[in-house]
Formats: C-alpha cells, sequence, structure tokens
C-alpha cells in the first residue's frame, strides 16, 4: 500500500493545523505525518496522536521520529479509531475521498485515496464514532472535496449532531476543496452531560428526528446493595429545525410520561427544551407482527391495544392517528404491544381512541380472517357506536368479547 504523499488537500488543511492545534490532537490518517507535524510545533499542544490504516505509512513516520528523536508524536496503526484511546482537544481527518473507480470494470483498491462506493463512506464511519474521542468543546478539522457530493456530507455531519462552518476552501482544475471546523452541537453536548453516548440518526418523521443512544442510568439491584451501572438503549426525539409546528416535542413528553404512570408508552427517561428520551423499543410494526403469529397471539394484541385505547378514554385523552396506528404500535418479543408517538396527543370530552382502533380493525378484516380470526365487522360497528354513547366499562367488556 501506497503512502499518501502530501498534496494541495493536505497543504489547504495544514494552514489551519497551527491555529487550531492544542492539548492532545488526533491526526487521523496520517499519510506521511505532514498534519500530525505541523501540530507537534505547537507551543499548546502536549501530545500528538497520528494514525494510519496503512501499516507502511505508520512505520515509515516512526522511522522519520526515530531519527529526529521526536517524541511528543506517537504513531499507531489503525482502522480509524479502532485502536485509538481517550479524548483529543482537536481531531484532524484529510480522508480519502473519491467515489470508487474502476479500470475495465476492475476495481482500483487504493485505501488512500478512495473513500468507498460513493466517496463518502468512510467519513460517515468516522462521524458514527468520532464523539467518543473528541472533549465537549473539541473541534475536527475535516477537509472534503466537491467530488465527494457535498449536501452528503454535511447531512452526515448534522445526523450525528455536529455543527460546523467552512473555514477554508480551494478551487482546483477539476474540484473544489473544502475545511470545516467541526464541533458538538449544544444538544450533542447536554445529551453526553447526562449519560448518553454512541448517538446514531434513525429516522426522520413530519415534525422531528429521531436518534438512538445508550444511556447509562444507576439503578439499585436490592435494598442495601451498591450501584450499579445499567446501559439502556434510547430513542432521542429532537425537533426538526424546519418544522412550522411549535410545542409538539413538550406536549408528546409531557403525554408519554403522564400515561407511563398507566402502563402505557415505552418507559420516558428525561426531556430537555427541544427533546426527550425514552427507552428504545424493540419490536415490529402491527402488521407485520400479525402476519407472522396465529389466531390466538393476534387476538391477545388486539385485545390488549383495545384495553389501552380504554384506559385514555378514560382520562378523557385522544392519541389520535388511532385509525391508521401500522407505525405506532410495535409488538415486542413478548407479544405486548407497545404504543408510540403521542405528539398529537390532546384532552377531550369525546376521547376517540377505541373505536378509532375498531376502524382499523375493520380495513384489516381479510388479513385477519385469514389468520383464523373471525371478526363480524357489523356487530362492531353496533357496539362501537353503543360504547361510543356511554363510554363504560359494561359497553367496553361486551365489545371485548367479539374477540374471545
Amino acid at each position: 500500500m501506497v503512502v499518501y504523499e502530501p498534496r494541495e488537500d493536505s497543504f489547504l488543511l495544514e494552514k489551519f493545523v497551527r491555529k487550531y492545534a492544542f492539548g492532545r490532537v488526533l491526526d487521523m490518517g496520517t499519510g506521511s505525518g505532514i498534519l500530525a507535524l505541523s501540530a507537534m510545533k505547537s507551543p499548546n499542544v502536549r501530545e500528538v496522536i497520528a494514525v494510519d490504516i496503512n501499516e507502511e505509512a505508520v512505520e515509515s513516520l516512526k522511522d522519520k521520529l526515530s531519527v529526529e528523536k521526536i517524541r511528543k508524536v506517537k504513531v499507531l496503526q489503525s482502522d480509524l479509531f479502532e485502536n485509538v484511546e481517550g479524548q483529543f482537544h482537536l481531531i484532524l481527518f484529510n480522508p480519502p475521498y473519491l467515489p470508487q473507480d474502476t479500470i475495465g470494470g476492475q476495481i482500483i483498491e487504493d485505501a488512500a485515496l478512495y473513500g468507498g462506493k460513493k466517496g463518502w463512506e468512510i467519513a460517515e464511519r468516522f462521524f458514527a464514532d468520532a464523539s467518543t474521542f473528541l472533549f465537549a468543546d473539541g473541534k475536527i478539522l475535516f477537509l472534503f472535496s466537491s467530488l465527494t457530493n457535498k449536501k452528503k456530507i454535511e447531512e452526515i455531519i448534522s445526523h450525528t449532531l455536529f455543527d460546523f462552518k467552512e473555514i477554508g476552501k480551494e478551487k482546483l482544475a477539476f474540484e473544489e476543496l473544502y475545511v470545516y471546523e467541526v464541533s458538538k452541537s449544544p444538544l450533542l453536548r447536554e445529551l453526553e452531560a447526562r449519560g448518553v453516548s454512541g448517538i446514531n440518526y434513525l429516522a426522520k418523521g413530519k415534525r422531528g428526528l429521531v436518534y438512538t443512544g445508550d444511556y447509562d442510568t444507576i439503578v439499585k439491584i436490592k435494598k442495601f446493595l451498591p450501584l450499579s451501572s445499567n446501559k439502556v438503549k434510547v430513542a432521542i426525539k429532537v425537533k426538526r429545525q424546519d418544522s412550522m409546528v411549535s410545542g409538539n416535542i413538550v406536549n408528546e413528553a409531557k403525554w408519554l410520561e403522564k400515561l407511563n404512570g398507566i402502563g402505557i408508552g415505552p418507559r420516558f427517561l428525561f426531556s430537555g427544551g427541544n427533546y426527550f428520551v425514552y427507552e428504545f423499543v424493540e419490536g415490529e410494526e402491527i402488521i407485520d407482527s400479525i402476519k407472522k403469529k396465529e389466531s390466538n397471539a393476534i387476538k391477545k394484541v388486539l385485545i390488549e391495544v383495545l384495553r389501552q385505547c380504554w384506559v385514555m378514554d378514560c382520562l378523557k385523552v385522544n392519541k389520535e392517528e388511532m385509525h391508521h396506528p401500522v407505525k405506532h404500535i410495535l409488538i415486542n418479543k413478548l407479544n405486548i404491544p407497545i404504543m408510540i408517538d403521542f405528539e398529537r396527543c390532546r384532552e377531550t370530552d369525546k376521547p376517540r381512541n377505541v373505536t378509532q382502533f375498531l376502524e382499523f380493525i375493520g380495513r384489516f378484516k381479510e388479513l385477519l380472517i385469514m389468520k383464523g380470526l373471525k371478526v363480524d365487522v357489523e356487530k362492531l360497528r353496533e357496539l362501537a357506536k353503543k360504547y361510543k354513547e356511554s363510554y363504560t366499562k359494561g359497553d367496553f367488556e361486551e365489545l371485548l368479547s367479539v374477540f374471545v
């Protein structure tokens, strides 16, 4: 594997190293070591760790440091953060950023040049783990090319809850180079300070973004026994910046915490101004689950969902969207349905949770019949109308008798 020699990109990034370098510095993908050696010269730097996946580059730089008797720089072989330890005040990364190329149908293998099939895959791997190795007030100097897809790079950085700004660029014959200063967003710093780590983007909704992470919570195993650490997978729901709806995150956090008190929804953990954190639900969407289960298991799920709907009706709260809750009800491995997404919850004198879910059941009667579960839609409609007029326990139990 050939050692990457300094070129325009290396020299461009080097211009900013002296200004930003302090404390512990990590030169990721060091190559010839030009950035590590530049950082070393700053009086504010106490240690530089230079890493590269290329063993030849590692040995070459070690020899250079040995000859020049430089001990401030340590070199190690590592695939990105694989063998890196500790946190850093500054991380430098001039990654291979070209999209994968071929000659005669054969892929050209050169880890120093190609950043993956699209050119941004290595950058995506880097940012997925970078926060763990960066101090709260640390910086990343990141260089990439217009050939890498600028929009995608910015999306990757944003999806890992980093902030960024362009601090340098240089136009070449066939591309433009960019240098970004990347730092932890206030939200990322707050989440990490509260014990959430390993944060990764999961999905985008109409009003919010959802991330996953690991939450270190302290729990007592038994009374009088020492405290022990317990890591829980969590979901983090964050307000979308482009959403014109205000208060939806606060509303959902309020209702999830309240409904937890009656055994509904995933476990609420904590919230902030524009986000909240709850225990991640491992499960299948209700229709996918029904397709795989026998009639008795399906019957238990439908009855339990209706029970939760009735409890909410009794509280005079409407969850909304229960007439089409395909993505809002997850069935866990114990065949227990767990409702998610409470952003449209509201108080009302005429809640419709039970009747809306009965509409949903009616629309999927063919699937239920195919799974061996008889559904008398006309009787359901008749009993639903009766229930809607009274909301009594007796009328609700009469509804459930259809499934027994």
